[in-house]
């Protein structure tokens, strides 16, 4: 075993000497030693409840003959900390993550690994240790929100609630509507209840193979949730036994498998960072471009909000992941010989499972649209890419064509949607807020709710070199690469510029010359760094571009 580094021979006798100040006795020492990374803490709604899942895991473990030792990892509310300078330390928090467990397993030697996360960068993060770590490890999470019901009985969910604030400054809804919102858009314990990032990602450690089925749909709050916890407990410790390791699942068809996915189920577009990054973890390339080839070839079978008017729990009702992935298999769309946690096949994983009810899995044969949910554009504007949930975007808006209406702040483009100074047609473009311009590469969904709510969601598109909540919906455009701070061309556009978005062809373009900007470029100046002490500034010199995953060089 791994930890027979620090509990067998005389040499170790110092250090057996504090794992018995720990309680463990002479019997545990001929445990495998199993570590809980576990993201627990008492101010994110989605890791309120990680506790109880990390008890029923330690369950699991002792009872399949292993020793459970808790230990903890950090986690941001992307939610709480929108629109204010905390929504910089969200992304990062993915490296801190990553790093912070690494030293914690390497340190103490374990034989294996359960991870426990659930929200946005929590998951990646585990997933990036997990791969550099390889030591056999399973992923549960804490299970997304339930959908809360308003007072009229109207489902709802976060999107909403930030969108009824752009209706309230619109005049079409009062502070009693917004109230209304605020007290039963986020009902219980969870990852919020869309296929937002945290849900998004937490599915696709399903279909990387890492996490057993049901670790993305089942809800927080039902024991179904604890069941699956104990049974990762004891599914850790098969894996120690067999010799399961992370990059044994964690192939490069196992991303081919993940990318599908995530064009099914119409997943946040954070996956187009976070993909790219654990793979690299696991000495794998994830080429963005790629994910274009994939979406022409798989179907947009679910529309879970903010797309549509359906949540995690439904999902979880119709099959689950598990059902997603048996209609694309049928169709030749996955590789199903890929090892997973199981010890199984992919195949053999999903051999039972079935679609129960086709009004939330679309039929391979009557998808929601003939390709996936994420689509990549290329062009002037964005030579190396930029993403666009397309799943969410509506018909009129997927070719556009309008003047930029160009902003070097977030709160200073909110307040311009709220003054009314933004208008049908218009582009809005918002920069210098990419992983280094930053830094942090913040989330835009105050702004993109804003637009929806005031009623311009269809007539107003918003581009930028940071990045979208899974929440968001709408013509927005983000992880523009390279960023302006890099001397992307995003930062020369000028006020007024037209931009052209073809997202059915993959196409972005500031409509200016070459000759135009190559003088611009000339009397372009980057502005100095925002943030020039702490960990913010320490990311700002190490991070590379969101085309890249936004890793560490």
């Amino acid at each position: 075993m791994q930890s027979d580094q620090i509990k067998q021979g005389v040499e170790r006798a110092p250090n057996r000497s504090l794992l018995y100040a720990l309680g463990m006795t002479r019997e545990d020492m001929d445990r495998p030693l199993i570590g809980i990374a576990c993201s627990y803490n008492e101010i994110v709604p989605g890791h309120m409840n990680l506790d109880k899942i990390a008890e029923a895991v330690k369950y699991g473990v002792l009872e399949a003959g292993g020793y459970p030792v808790l230990f903890p990892a950090i986690a941001v509310c992307d939610g709480i900390a929108m629109g204010h300078v905390g929504m910089k330390y969200s992304l990062v928090t993915r490296d801190l993550i990553a790093d912070s467990t690494e030293a914690m397993a390497i340190a103490h030697q374990f034989d294996g690994l359960v991870m426990i996360p659930n929200c946005d960068k929590n998951v990646p993060g585990l997933l990036m240790a997990a791969a550099r770590i390889n030591v056999p490890t399973v992923f549960v999470s804490g299970g997304p929100m339930l959908a809360g019901t308003l007072s009229d009985g109207r489902r709802t969910c976060l999107s909403h609630m930030f969108e009824a604030v752009g209706a309230y400054k619109a005049g079409k809804l009062d502070e009693e509507g917004v109230r209304d919102y605020e007290e039963n858009a986020c009902p219980s314990c969870g990852s919020c209840s869309g296929m937002y990032t945290a849900n998004s990602m937490n599915c696709l450690c399903e279909a990387i193979g890492m996490a057993l089925p049901g670790n993305g749909t089942i809800p927080g709050a039902l024991s179904a949730r604890l069941r699956l916890a104990k049974h990762a407990g004891n599914q850790v410790m098969e894996m120690v036994r067999r010799n399961i390791r992370p990059r044994d699942i964690m192939t490069e068809a196992a991303f081919h498998n993940a990318e599908v996915v995530d064009m099914a189920l119409g997943c946040s577009t954070n996956t187009m960072l976070h993909l790219p990054a654990i793979a690299h973890e696991a000495g794998i390339t994830i080429d963005l471009a790629m994910s274009n080839e994939i979406s022409s070839k798989t179907p947009n079978l679910c529309h879970l909000a903010p797309a549509g008017d359906t949540f995690m729990e439904d999902l979880e009702r119709a099959g689950g992941v598990s059902a997603v992935m048996k209609e694309l298999a049928d169709a030749g769309l996955l590789d199903t010989s890929v090892m997973t946690v199981t010890g199984k096949t992919m195949a053999e994983n999903i051999a039972h499972a079935y679609n129960r009810d086709e009004n939330i899995i679309r039929p391979i044969a009557n998808p929601y649209s003939q390709t996936g949910g994420i689509a990549v554009l290329f062009g002037n504007l964005a030579p190396d890419g930029c993403v666009v949930k397309q799943s969410a975007v509506a018909p009129a808006m997927m070719v556009h064509e309008g003047p930029a209406r160009v902003f070097d702040s977030e709160d200073d483009a909110i307040r311009a949607i709220y003054e009314k100074q933004i208008v049908a047609g218009d582009v809005v473009v918002i920069r210098y807020d990419g992983p280094r311009g930053g830094p942090g590469m913040r989330e835009m969904l105050n702004p993109t709710s804003a637009i929806v709510g005031m009623g311009l969601g269809e007539s107003v598109a918003l581009i930028t070199d940071g990045r979208f909540s899974g929440a968001t919906r709408g013509a927005s455009i983000g992880h523009v690469s390279p960023e302006a701070a890099a001397g992307g061309n995003i930062a020369l556009v000028h006020e007024g510029d037209l931009i052209a978005i073809n997202i059915p062809e993959h196409t972005i373009e500031l409509k200016v010359s070459d000759e135009e900007l190559a003088r611009r470029r000339e009397a372009w100046v980057c502005p100095e760094p925002r943030i020039k002490t702490g960990y913010l500034a320490r990311y700002a010199k190490l991070v590379t571009s969101a085309d890249k995953g936004a890793v560490l060089s």
